[in-house]
């Protein structure tokens, strides 16, 4: 079983920063894919960025540039720096983790959410 915890996260002004982390434990073999998703009120889940075990990144356009997404593989655990943050990234954010347990069994896993809320 793999669990995920979520740290950071909160309010903020409009132009502002947060860093959201998010770290993997449990029976973990290999971590594949890392992924930010987010919820807004009333809209679907979107994925935010994503970061490959071999450091490839991919970004929503609407974060490009802005966001950046990191991975500490010895620590299994994925960040997100949010700089120049806007109202519109208000939205419950969600970490995903795919990869092999250590009877190299596939997973994925969902981190609870934490809220992000952007004031103008």
């Amino acid at each position: 079983q793999v669990q995920l915890v979520l740290s950071g996260g909160g309010l903020v002004q409009a132009g502002g920063s947060l860093t959201l982390s998010c770290e993997a434990s449990g029976s973990i073999f290999s971590i594949n894919v890392m992924t930010w998703y987010r919820q807004a009120p009333g809209k679907r889940r979107e994925l935010v960025a994503s970061i490959t075990s071999g450091g490839n990144r991919n970004y929503a356009d609407s974060v490009q540039g802005r966001f950046t997404i990191s991975r500490d593989n010895a620590k299994n655990t994925v960040n997100l720096q949010m700089n120049s943050l806007k109202p519109e990234d208000t939205a419950v954010y969600y970490c995903n983790v795919q990869g092999q347990t250590s009877s190299l069994r596939e997973f994925t896993s969902w981190g609870m959410g934490t809220q992000v809320t952007v004031s103008s």
